[in-house]
């Protein structure tokens, strides 16, 4: 493949998925700029191996894939570890005298559901993204976590279950 046709196919990658896996990837890290970087670095190493491709998936998986072990590597990394404890003392000593801009976020029901939702567990919150939010079915989220299909099926169904009662919650806190 010579470099303009990779670079056509590149573009409109980035065109047809690029929101998408920019919504993914704030899926694990719950920061937009950082996002950014996470889709940018998964373009990067699509770029690089595309001549390696083997088509035995959908190129959607495997962006999906490269994002998610993006997000992941990110996660582990010891710069984020640091940022996450600078941010927790932060937050800390601003949770002492509440502002008026938190007291008015709060009221919003949707941030109150997306912040339930971000408190699950990965593995339930990664399932829960790729189905309601990209509309992923459970064959292709099988695909793109690399599990079997019941495993996804059971973590969808633990996720409502958990979620259940803590929307209830919110909801009722709103009355």
């Amino acid at each position: 493949m010579d470099r303009e046709e990779k670079d056509f196919i590149l573009e409109q990658m980035m065109i047809e998925y690029g929101n998408e896996l920019v919504r993914l990837a704030f899926s694990y890290v719950k920061d937009t700029e950082i996002a950014k970087d996470m889709v940018q670095n998964t373009f990067i190493k699509c770029y690089k191996n595309l001549d390696s491709f083997r088509y035995d998936s959908q190129i959607k998986t495997w962006l999906y894939r490269i994002t998610i072990n993006e997000c992941k590597d990110h996660l582990k990394s010891w710069n984020y570890k640091m940022v996450q404890v600078k941010s927790y003392i932060s937050e800390t000593a601003k949770s002492i005298l509440p502002s008026t801009e938190k007291t008015v976020i709060d009221k919003y029901n949707n941030e109150e559901i997306k912040d339930t939702i971000f408190s699950l567990p990965k593995v339930y919150r990664e399932v829960v993204y790729l189905y309601y939010y990209d509309s992923l079915v459970t064959e292709e989220i099988a695909k793109v976590l690399d599990i079997p299909v019941n495993t996804v099926k059971t973590r969808l169904r633990r996720a409502k279950q958990k979620l259940e009662p803590m929307i209830k919650e919110v909801k009722f806190n709103e009355r």
